[in-house]
């Protein structure tokens, strides 16, 4: 009976001690995740764009373009903005929503929050 009792004993360390390796593993795996996802975004760049109208932003990431905006957004004119400073502005909330996993699109209300000129 005392090596039954022995064999219970030392099987249950080894099963605590895989359950904490596990978990371990998975808080790794998270970080690793977490990092190389911040990694990404930090390739992010903002750039101003003169258009045969005014201004506009690109958006890039490893130099490749993924966002071009030549005009205001979610209004009804295919107008450009009217300086570049504006068209930063947008840029950088676009971007900062891209950062915090969100969607890029922008709202008349985020519009009136920066004070677009339109």
């Amino acid at each position: 009976m005392i090596i039954n009792t022995i064999k219970k004993s030392c099987w249950t360390s080894i099963q605590q001690l895989l359950l904490l390796v596990n978990k371990y593993t998975i808080v790794l795996v998270l970080c690793m995740t977490l990092f190389v996802s911040c990694k990404q975004n930090e390739n992010l760049k903002l750039t101003s764009l003169k258009t045969e109208a005014g201004w506009g932003y690109t958006i890039s990431n490893n130099e490749k373009i993924i966002i071009k905006q030549t005009v205001i957004p979610v209004i009804s004119d295919n107008k450009s903005f009217k300086t570049e400073e504006d068209a930063l502005k947008v840029g950088n909330l676009v971007l900062q929503k891209l950062n915090d996993n969100a969607s890029p699109t922008v709202t008349k209300k985020d519009l009136n929050t920066l004070a677009i000129k339109i």
